[in-house]
């Protein structure tokens, strides 16, 4: 049961997410997460360095999706300045918004990849819905209040995957 959160693979950032190695494995397309994947919960618009990672993937043709459990406003604030097609209130791990995310990208489920820093919402939704998924780290050390229980859970289960040897940040 527990593998249903154990990513397909992790790296530290989306930074590190390079669009050459994602055409190469046949992916056309990112479903991500937003807050603590892309930026800080309480950081409003992308950093330079988010906004080059996003420009790099359009150069290469990959299209990416924001699929967030945030509200409307925060996500469409952060998504509007980039012309970044989003979904809100996905409640995240339900496969709805995953689905969603593909058909309004036209792909198939092998040509997209799910990104996100939680086990249980974006890594075990991705997993439910046959996705590649990528657990990167939180960008921010602290979070806001409906995610410091999941980031409890979480610990748990990462430690069992790291003594069975399944999961290991380089550092």
């Amino acid at each position: 049961m527990l593998k249903q959160f154990l990513p397909s693979q992790h790296v530290k950032s989306i930074l590190d997410i390079n669009p050459s190695e994602l055409k190469e494995k046949g992916i056309k397309g990112i479903i991500t997460d937003l807050d603590n994947t892309l930026v800080e919960w309480d950081r409003p618009e992308a950093t330079p360095l988010v906004m080059e990672w996003f420009e790099k993937m359009k150069q290469n043709q990959i299209q990416v999706t924001i699929v967030s459990n945030n509200n409307e406003a925060r996500v469409k604030a952060f998504s509007d300045p980039l012309e970044m097609p989003f979904i809100f209130r996905a409640r995240k791990p339900m496969s709805h918004a995953f689905i969603q995310a593909a058909s309004r990208m036209n792909l198939k489920k092998e040509e997209i990849v799910v990104i996100g820093d939680q086990l249980l919402t974006d890594i075990l939704g991705g997993n439910r819905s046959g996705f590649h998924t990528i657990l990167v780290l939180p960008v921010a050390q602290n979070d806001g209040m409906a995610t410091k229980f999941n980031r409890f859970v979480e610990r748990r289960i990462m430690n069992w995957f790291r003594k069975k040897g399944l999961l290991q940040w380089e550092d």
